[in-house]
This record gives structure tokens, C-alpha cells and sequence, in this order.
């Protein structure tokens, strides 16, 4: 009798903990397809150098962004290619070539969450990992709010880069010209 207690206790256990994880996952899945593009402070440590500012993410595959920077430091996607600009400096990739390819997909992100299994950061906080393109990405949700809130990505050079979102807001009127790449000086 008290094995059968054991064994009922044992299941009906795991399965509530399934049930939660599943939810959690559901939540994040639902809220996130819902989003047409968010607006957020960030900061964001690259190898120890860390950088603040703001940006506006719309899916698929746009993001502006301004950091709070003496140099005027502007990232700019327009879903194909992306430019970093300074006072004094102009680079343009190709946007497939950066791990913000698939972190701005917000169609791929839905599937790699569905398949993933998360990761339990303390009570707060759930996490997906992933390698896409040779480029280790970890995306952080809330388990409150379901907000994504950051993500850090290991590219193929060892570089870390960690960005913390704050403040979020979804779904804001935009102004279609802030995805319009700056031109070079």
C-alpha cells in the first residue's frame, strides 16, 4: 500500500510540473505571436564593455536602435542588411551573416521554442538555447509577464553579447522610416 502512495505521489508530481512548464511555454508561445514589434531599453555588455540605449524591434527582421553614446552610435536592420554607424564609422553586413538574423525572426523563434525544452533560471526567469548558423543564442523570458527580456548569442569568434530589455512596450504605432538604412558620410 504504502508503494502504490509512493508511485501516485511520484507521478501526479511530475505530472504538475509538466503541466506548469507546458504552460509557461504555451504563454510565451501565445504572447510572443501576438507581437507585431516592441520597444524597449536595453544594456548590453559585449565581452565586458557594456553600452545603454534604446530600440524598436518589428518582425520580421527590422530593428532600430540608439545607444546612449557621445559618438551617436545608430544600428539599423531593414530586414536584409544592417548597418552600425557612428560619428566616425560606417559598417554594413548582411543581416543573415549576424545572429540578429535569426533573433529578429520572430516566425523562427516560435518554432525553435516549440521544439526546445527550457530551462528553469530560479523563479523568475525561463531560458531557450539554441545553435543557428554557428552562432550559440540564448533567449531569457519572464515567467510572470512572458516578455522576452534578453538574449545573449556566442559567435563563431567566442565574442559574448548579452542584451537585458527593459521598460517593453508592445505593438506602438511606428514610423515605417526608422528601418531605412543611414547612408555613409
Amino acid at each position: 500500500m504504502y508503494f502504490n502512495k509512493k508511485i501516485f505521489f511520484i507521478i501526479f508530481f511530475s505530472f504538475l510540473t509538466n503541466n506548469v512548464s507546458a504552460s509557461i511555454k504555451e504563454n510565451i508561445i501565445n504572447k510572443f505571436k501576438n507581437i507585431e514589434n516592441i520597444s524597449f531599453n536595453f544594456e548590453q555588455n559585449i565581452n565586458g564593455k557594456i553600452e545603454n540605449g534604446n530600440c524598436t524591434i518589428e518582425y520580421p527582421k527590422k530593428i532600430y536602435c540608439k545607444y546612449d553614446l557621445g559618438n551617436q552610435k545608430i544600428l539599423v536592420s531593414n530586414g536584409k542588411s544592417l548597418v552600425i554607424k557612428t560619428s566616425s564609422s560606417y559598417y554594413l553586413y548582411p543581416l543573415d551573416k549576424t545572429p540578429l538574423d535569426s533573433i529578429l525572426n520572430k516566425d523562427f523563434l516560435l518554432q525553435k521554442i516549440k521544439k526546445l525544452k527550457e530551462r528553469n533560471l530560479g523563479e523568475n526567469f525561463v531560458n531557450y538555447r539554441f545553435i543557428e548558423n554557428e552562432n550559440e543564442i540564448n533567449l531569457f523570458f519572464d515567467k510572470k509577464t512572458f516578455n522576452l527580456i534578453g538574449w545573449q548569442t556566442v559567435d563563431i569568434y567566442q565574442n559574448v553579447s548579452i542584451t537585458y530589455l527593459s521598460s517593453i512596450k508592445r505593438n506602438q504605432k511606428l514610423n515605417k522610416k526608422l528601418f531605412v538604412l543611414p547612408k555613409q558620410n
